[in-house]
């Protein structure tokens, strides 16, 4: 007992600065065009850290840590070793004092999380076995809303691949994104937030919209409302394709959102073959081609990109045709040919504006 309560003392921070106070005394201001914004109630932050669960003896990366204020929740969680990565100097002197109030447990790193390196910031010996439990290793983050969304993707493409933070077993996230993002990620089939992102993330995790946090909790106050979303890697993925094979279907599907799924199917072939393909791609994957984007499940996409798979291992050149590079070299050759009045600029035949 007398153990415990020692270990529990030793987690406990001593009297600091609140993070208000941080904020005043190194002059920080959220800035505009890095899309940041401060969430200094420490009750929320606790409430984000719960969501991912029990952080007793965990390792932690956290993304952006800003003032600290989600910071000292993870450490106050009982997280025994925190690895945060911030891109914005101005807050490091900040994150030093908190490290010095937690002695080596704190480590920080100046640096932008869509290019460091999480496979080489912890231990190997933490690894579990994919089939196995997710590892004692979390990444949490109230994010920058401009990399919310590319640095989704990035660790979903990670998670199918099992690298990045996921080399060490399934990795959980913990995550805020405005809320219109939230209603993406977790759109289930049928509803108008399907999107693109709904598939990518939901048939590789598990996806659960945890709460809602109000903008004017923030400062300075966002236009809009965040969401926190937890992510567990699934055993086995729902679609058993590469992730960039799944991604460029999707992503064409999706283009076309308000018409019938065949016409985003037929853009994955060139115009010489688009026709016969597409009918074979449909009949092949016994998808109803008359579904709306927003009305395929996610067994449907498997039974697309299947099919796709299928049709590309017969014609492997299929894998890199993209419909918008053809219309771009379609414009720029209807460009070159086209004669131009030497002294306008204008195509011939044509007048030149007033």
């Amino acid at each position: 007992m007398m153990a415990a309560s020692g270990k529990l003392a030793s987690l406990r921070l001593p009297p600091l600065p609140t993070v208000g106070e941080l904020i005043k005394l190194y002059n920080l201001r959220a800035e505009k065009q890095l899309s940041q914004n401060f969430l200094l109630d420490l009750r929320l932050t606790d409430k984000i850290v719960r969501q991912a669960g029990s952080l007793r003896d965990a390792h932690v990366c956290e993304v952006g840590p800003g003032p600290g204020g989600l910071t000292r929740s993870i450490l106050k969680g009982g997280a025994v070793d925190l690895l945060v990565v911030e891109k914005d100097s101005r807050f490091i002197p900040g994150l030093k004092l908190l490290s010095e109030a937690a002695p080596g447990r704190l480590r920080i790193v100046h640096g932008d999380i869509l290019n460091y390196r999480i496979d080489r910031g912890f231990p190997a010996n933490i690894s579990k076995p994919w089939e196995e439990d997710p590892p004692n290793l979390h990444i949490i983050g109230n994010l920058p809303f401009s990399v919310s969304t590319p640095l989704i993707i990035k660790w979903l493409e990670n998670i199918a691949n099992r690298t990045g933070p996921f080399v060490y077993g399934r990795t959980q996230l913990t995550l805020t994104f405005q809320k219109e993002v939230v209603q993406r990620l977790t759109a289930s089939t049928g509803s108008k937030q399907r999107s693109r992102l709904s598939i990518m993330a939901q048939y590789l995790c598990n996806v659960r919209n945890c709460f809602t946090i109000p903008g004017q909790a923030f400062v300075p106050k966002p236009q809009v409302d965040v969401g926190v979303v937890h992510f567990t890697p699934l055993v086995t993925p729902q679609i058993q394709q590469p992730f960039k094979l799944v991604e460029k279907v999707v992503r064409n599907i999706f283009q076309y959102r308000r018409k019938y799924c065949h016409k985003g199917v037929e853009k994955l072939f060139p115009e010489a073959c688009r026709m016969e393909l597409t009918q074979e791609m449909m009949e092949k994957a016994d998808v109803d081609p008359t579904l709306r984007p927003t009305e395929l499940t996610i067994p449907h996409i498997r039974a697309l990109a299947d099919a796709y798979a299928h049709l590309c291992s017969q014609e492997p050149s299929l894998l890199s045709y993209e419909f918008r590079e053809e219309l771009r070299m379609k414009r720029l050759t209807r460009q070159i040919n086209t004669p131009m009045d030497s002294f306008t600029g204008t195509p011939t035949g044509t007048s030149p504006s007033p």
